[in-house]
């Protein structure tokens, strides 16, 4: 008589986690509100401008279903997914959809430079236009362009008033603004937010001007 055949249970499905907190929101459209933020470990770029690179590198394997509740502990609406580059680990998409599931408004912050094809329809994904002064513009996937919707917005961090002429060429070219809101950011220390936004209001650009308010409230302290 043969033995009977046992099958190993699953494996939890695990995403390397540099941390959770609770913030405000300090850009993008939903600027303002409390929000959870989970910031993933780890990004193929090196953008010269990054505040975040402590998220690199470490981190700790967490199961998506202790994410999840944790996100639930913190009792707030408003979920963001960052990093580092979220997407670069596969089952990122696994969490975007359980947090969605959960009835949380969710959004996901994406250096532009991985495919966004496979995010939940219901995630508000924030897409980097990498500019020539971030010293990645030859990772921008313009594949992704036309997956962009209303839901959706692109990011400009403008180091340059030739970064600024760049990017408004983009805008341009690609009819960004009839797709989703442009949001043009100065690159702190390179660019005086007052000239950013008089070049925007010259112009009569489509885009909108904004500022990094969690740094205003709290610099570059991680977790804040």
């Amino acid at each position: 008589m043969s033995a009977p055949v046992t099958t190993a249970a699953a494996a939890p499905e695990r995403l390397r986690l540099t941390e959770i907190f609770l913030s405000l929101q300090g850009e993008s459209n939903s600027v303002g509100w409390p929000t959870v933020f989970v910031r993933l470990t780890g990004c193929p770029l090196r953008c010269h401008y990054c505040d975040t690179t402590y998220s690199f590198f470490g981190g700790d394997w967490w199961e998506i279903d202790a994410i999840v509740r944790e996100v639930e502990r913190l009792g707030v609406r408003h979920v963001c997914v960052t990093g580092g580059e979220p997407l670069a680990q596969k089952r990122c998409l696994i969490l975007l959809q359980r947090l969605c599931d959960a009835g949380f408004e969710v959004s996901l912050e994406t250096s532009g430079a991985l495919d966004i094809g496979g995010v939940d329809p219901r995630v508000s994904r924030v897409v980097d236009v990498k500019t020539p002064g971030s010293a990645e513009v030859h990772r921008n996937r313009w594949e992704n362009i036309p997956l962009l919707t209303p839901r959706d917005e692109v990011k400009f961090v403008i180091c340059s008033r030739e970064d600024y002429e760049w990017s408004r060429a983009v805008v341009a070219e690609h009819a960004l603004s009839t797709r989703c809101d442009v949001l043009f950011s100065p690159s702190f220390g390179q660019v005086a937010p007052r000239d950013l936004a008089q070049w925007i209001v010259d112009d009569r650009l489509p885009v909108r001007f904004q500022l990094q308010l969690h740094k205003i409230l709290w610099g570059d302290e991680p977790g804040r």
